[in-house]
């Protein structure tokens, strides 16, 4: 199916579309496999499920399978998000790489009509990854949390949408990489300081790079 004569938001509607058809026969046609079966992984998912404190927002850790050769870890899987109350299906996936320790990037969202969650990891280095809830009608709103990220932990943090997110690089010659559930869309992106007084981020270190965008973000009033 091609999509040459349609605008972005309709591509997006038609991929969803694809997607969902693609991945409700896999998880209720009997078609896929059992982790165990794939991993050899023995009566337990692929991956695990944490709650945080941002409401929506989960840590996912894998479970690997590790032999001789090194690892195998699952690092995205519809149906497990599905069971875990997670409606996730990508459409879009970027890559960042920070040379220098301390680089702060954030802290970053999409509005309607793109809104976007997020499913971040880190592939090369360590971050300390922060959501950041900015719904208003959010029990957790103005909150956040933090984690490690790291190429060794193989750890994710969920992202929701209408929050916005953050990293800072805790080695040099870091890479993050995340899927997102709508495509860039320049028009839709806000953001705020990531210094902003009204959240007190807490950043482990001190900011060595930031852009100007993020540090001319708008302060936020409460």
């Amino acid at each position: 199916m091609g999509y040459g004569n349609l605008g972005d938001a309709a591509i997006h509607e038609a991929v969803i579309a694809r997607l969902r058809k693609r991945t409700e026969l896999q998880i209720w046609g009997g078609a896929h496999f059992g982790c165990a079966t794939l991993l050899g992984v023995k009566g337990s998912d692929c991956m695990h499920f944490t709650e945080t404190d941002v409401v929506g927002a989960k840590v996912i850790d894998p479970n690997p399978h590790e032999d001789g050769r090194g690892r195998f870890m699952r690092a995205w899987c519809a149906r497990e998000f599905a069971e875990h109350g997670l409606d996730f299906l990508p459409v879009q996936a970027n890559m960042g790489f920070s040379v220098q320790k301390g680089t702060v990037r954030g802290m970053h969202l999409q509005e309607v009509p793109a809104l976007e969650a997020k499913l971040v990891r880190c592939t090369r280095g360590a971050i300390f990854d922060v959501a950041l809830d900015l719904r208003p009608e959010s029990p957790t709103y103005g909150k956040w949390y933090a984690t490690k990220l790291s190429a060794e932990n193989g750890r994710m943090l969920y992202v929701p949408e209408q929050c916005a997110h953050g990293y800072q690089t805790l080695e040099e010659n870091t890479e993050m990489y995340y899927m997102t559930s709508a495509f860039y869309t320049p028009s839709a992106v806000r953001g705020v300081r990531f210094d902003d007084p009204a959240f007190s981020i807490q950043w482990p270190l001190a900011a060595t790079v930031v852009s100007e965008q993020d540090r001319s973000w708008p302060l936020v009033e409460r």
